[in-house]
């Protein structure tokens, strides 16, 4: 019996042997998707407005407001008319950052 008659044949009709040989048909092929694809780059996390860096820095909407005014985490702030989107795991390490003249 082929795989493609095993794959039409009902689940109640099928022995032990083929229900097992189809399970390892398909662990194999998804081990193999696997393998086939490159490795994804790590999703990114993003936070939105003035109330999504207030929740990601556990602060105060005007001291959000502070941190977005400072040029320190410019790099991760994109803003579109009023539309704002930060890069949340990226504004989170460029304010662990210490600046130069800093202590």
């Amino acid at each position: 019996m082929t795989l493609h008659e095993l794959l039409e044949k009902p689940v109640w009709q099928m022995t032990g042997e083929e229900l097992l040989f189809l399970a390892q048909q398909g662990s194999m092929q998804r081990e193999g998707d696997t393998r086939d694809k490159t490795p994804a780059k790590e999703e990114r996390h993003f936070v939105y407005g003035l109330s999504g860096l207030a929740l990601l820095f556990r602060c105060s909407l005007p001291t959000a407001n502070r941190i977005k005014q400072s040029d320190k985490i410019d790099r991760a702030i994109t803003q579109v008319a009023r539309e704002i989107i930060i890069d949340a795991d990226l504004a989170v390490e460029l304010a662990g950052r210490k600046t130069e003249g800093h202590r």
